[in-house]
């Protein structure tokens, strides 16, 4: 599966401010965490970088994401629920515990993260990426999934519950101790030896 890159013609370098009006980022490279506590609301990026950004102490409050890379941020426990993220990329960041629960995700890649405890519960997923990056504990709770392709994902002790995971491959990836409904394990591409794991989770015994 390929994703739409995010749409960045063009960029300037620009400083992130204190902010509480609608309001767009727009072509902006951010490489500079801002010295003190902020708190950004109501706002769309759009066509943005943010490299090397750590969000610790910048508060973020109805935020949409379009057109958006992160390199090396840390965005760990940021709440992006009931948004819209379309043709955003998360490259070697740090998202321990970020939420994005009943939002939208269109186009989007997660490659060479630390994201455990990330939460896509009731959330609308339409052609998704994840590679290489570490979802241990992650909830998919009655999550709309429309091409997903997982690669070398740590899915340990994740939750799927009311998730449709038809035609998904989940070969490569680390799945001890999940939590997974017979709704969506139907159809559900796993290798041999995975293959054990998941009976014993469901309760059958082998003789």
């Amino acid at each position: 599966m390929k994703l739409q890159e995010p749409k960045i013609t063009k960029y300037e370098e620009s400083k992130l401010i204190e902010t509480d009006n609608e309001y767009y980022y727009n072509n902006a490279l951010f490489k500079n965490t801002p010295e003190i506590p902020i708190k950004i609301m109501n706002l769309t990026f759009d066509s943005c970088i943010f490299k090397g950004i750590d969000f610790t102490n910048i508060e973020l409050i109805n935020i949409d994401l379009i057109d958006v890379i992160f390199e090396n941020c840390d965005l760990s426990n940021k709440c992006f629920d009931e948004k819209l993220v379309e043709r955003v990329k998360f490259i070697n960041c740090k998202m321990i515990g970020t939420s994005f629960i009943n939002s939208s995700l269109k186009e989007v890649l997660f490659e060479k993260c630390n994201a455990r405890y990330i939460n896509f519960s009731n959330a609308s997923i339409k052609k998704m990426i994840i590679s290489e990056t570490d979802f241990e504990e992650v909830s998919f709770l009655e999550t709309e999934i429309k091409n997903l392709e997982l690669s070398e994902v740590n899915l340990s002790k994740g939750e799927f519950i009311r998730t449709q995971l038809k035609n998904i491959d989940i070969s490569t990836c680390k799945i001890d101790n999940i939590r997974i409904d017979m709704y969506s394990i139907q159809g559900v591409i796993i290798d041999k030896f995975q293959s054990i794991d998941l009976i014993n989770m469901l309760g059958v015994r082998i003789k």
